[in-house]
């Protein structure tokens, strides 16, 4: 049986479009079974797509709060893309020189994709899956926030 939403529209298996914000265009991605999914959790998820901007700020945030370990996903990342052999590329793509590298790459990375999946809506489930990449259109490597349906992330993974 397909439900349907105010945002989303009728409900199957895949929505896919494409949000512009600042100088970022990124596919969003819904990904549900009408059979399993709430409309609270579809508005939750509605919700999210109009605050890309504030949670992408948010995750952000996080990040910088991970370059203090040499071991976090985040700077494994950096160290990839930063001195890899894309590095160039890498280099390229920062439109920020505060002196702070790390930072600067940071603040550059863009908003590639947001996979929503409003049928995992419990406390520390992967509701929703941010992924981050420096020169997108030239490095493969990502970085990939999942965050539960209250916006607390769950996992950080660097996915080379």
């Amino acid at each position: 049986m397909a439900i349907e939403h105010d945002y989303f529209g009728l409900i199957g298996d895949y929505w896919a479009e494409r949000k512009e914000y600042g100088d970022q265009d990124v596919e969003v991605v819904l990904d549900a079974d009408s059979d399993e999914v709430s409309t609270a959790s579809l508005d939750a998820a509605a919700t999210m797509v109009g605050e890309l901007e504030l949670i992408d700020d948010e995750l952000r945030g996080v990040f910088v709060g991970q370059l203090d370990s040499g071991s976090s996903p985040v700077s494994l990342f950096l160290r990839s893309v930063l001195g890899g052999d894309e590095a160039d590329a890498a280099a390229a793509a920062i439109t920020r020189d505060s002196g702070d590298r790390d930072i600067d790459a940071l603040r550059s990375l863009s908003l590639v994709r947001v996979d929503l999946r409003p049928d995992a809506d419990g406390d520390g489930e992967h509701f929703a899956e941010f992924e981050f990449g420096l020169a997108p259109e030239d490095i493969d490597s990502r970085l990939v926030a999942s965050i539960d349906i209250q916006r607390d992330m769950v996992d950080l993974r660097f996915d080379a």
